[in-house]
């Protein structure tokens, strides 16, 4: 039994977890397997069609990545470019897949204003600075198609992305008016809440081993108990354990790290983020940040050598923000804590049809908040049986990435050839 949760500046800082106590059915519509911010997604859709759900989760509330990002809401991709997703996937496909990543925070911010969620909320936008005059041209290009789609997305000249960060670094850059931050462990309570209200059921420390296919629906097995199901939706993420190896083992797992710095002046704030935009360039090695509502800034590293790695990455990140930002003093670390996230060799998210009336979604890559929302809307369409042909996102048979064991070595290797070509493009 998982009796505490992580060492976050959300844990730190969240309002109480709400609590579940009724006795599970024997039965349910749908079993949600991972209380995740995707398993929860699904669960308060299927609840508020009057299915009866119950949602699983291995650990307690938040203990998995819902709980480890840093609260961006991005409703981009952080590898897939849109002009390769049309290439790749042709122009209706690609342009259902865009619309749907493209209102992914619309859909986070209407969950949180339609359910009443305190959990810091601001959509204020989200920037992309353009590294280099290269990246400027792409992100032109980016722009104008996200605009051919009705999206809330404009390029900014270097000046304006000056004014917006306080770096001079940049050739210009994007921003998406629907994007912003979240405090993301009460938003996940906020949906457990909904979830609750609505008639679902949340078993936490609830391990599940397996699902069989019988002739009365699905049976899942969990720690100290089993249901029966009519359908059963996957949302485990990077986990690659009991059930949720079936996707976990799909994709590769990074090890990202956050940090939290002490409070930082208000006239620093003015300086470096004026609007209180979350900001993320394009550069390989990725240098993102934002505030909290206590004016900590937030941003995460990843660790070509994990040993010892949570120490020695805060400190690193850490002088990154005072280097980057021309901060005045070392803002200090509160708090570093670490997650898994998740990237499919294509980039793309997926939803796998794992036999009849059982389904997974993964794939986020990076994109974790705004992502999940839709994911986890498309798997409770599925659960109550809409047909695969009429999603934005193609079923597929699920396939195990080979050597899959060694992901991790080569997620390190490519963050080693980032770091030089960053240093070589300065």
């Amino acid at each position: 039994m998982q009796e505490t949760r992580p060492d976050t500046l959300w844990t730190r800082t969240a309002a109480a977890p709400p609590t579940s106590g009724s006795a599970l059915p024997e039965k349910a519509d749908t079993v949600v397997i991972g209380a995740g911010f995707t398993g929860l997604t699904a669960a308060r859709a299927l609840a508020k069609q009057g299915r009866r759900v119950v949602v699983l989760e291995a650990g307690l509330l938040g203990s998995g990545a819902s709980g480890a990002n840093a609260g961006f809401l991005v409703p981009n991709f952080a590898k897939a470019d849109p002009a390769t997703v049309y290439s790749r996937l042709g122009p209706q496909k690609a342009e259902g897949l865009l619309r749907l990543v493209g209102g992914g925070a619309d859909t986070v911010f209407d969950i949180i204003r339609e359910d009443g969620i305190s959990c810091d909320a601001s959509q204020n936008g989200w920037l992309q600075p353009a590294f280099g005059e290269a990246m400027a041209q792409v992100l032109r290009k980016r722009a104008s198609i996200w605009q051919r789609l009705d999206r809330p997305v404009r390029f900014l000249e270097p000046g304006e992305i000056a004014h917006e960060t306080g770096m001079d670094i940049y050739s210009g850059g994007i921003i998406d008016e629907s994007g912003g931050t979240i405090h993301p462990l009460d938003y996940l309570y906020g949906l457990a809440r909904t979830v609750l209200r609505e008639g679902g059921l949340i078993r936490e420390n609830a391990f599940v081993q397996s699902c069989r296919r019988g002739p009365q629906g699905w049976q899942v097995e969990f720690t100290d108990g089993s249901i029966r199901a009519d359908s059963v939706v996957l949302c485990t993420n990077a986990f690659t354990t009991g059930i949720a190896g079936l996707i976990g083992r799909t994709g590769v797992p990074l090890r990202v790290y956050q940090v939290a710095t002490g409070p930082i002046d208000e006239e620093t704030v003015a300086r470096i983020s004026p609007k209180r935009r979350p900001v993320g360039d394009t550069r390989l090695n990725l240098f993102t940040y934002r505030l909290d509502r206590d004016n900590r800034l937030i941003s995460g590293g990843m660790a070509v050598f994990p040993f010892g790695a949570r120490e020695r990455v805060a400190k690193a990140v850490v002088r990154r923000l005072a280097s980057e930002l021309k901060l005045a003093r070392h803002p200090g670390i509160e708090v570093a804590w670490t997650g898994t996230a998740i990237m499919t060799p294509d980039f793309l998210p997926r939803i796998y049809d794992l036999g009849e009336g059982f389904f997974g979604g993964i794939g986020c890559n990076g994109r974790g908040i705004a992502m999940t929302a839709q994911l986890g809307g498309l798997l409770a369409r599925a659960a109550m049986g809409e047909a695969p042909q009429d999603m934005p996102i193609s079923f597929l048979r699920q396939k195990s990435l080979p050597l899959h064991a060694f992901a991790p070595l080569v997620a390190s290797a490519a963050l080693a050839h980032a770091r030089l070509k960053d240093r070589l493009t300065r």
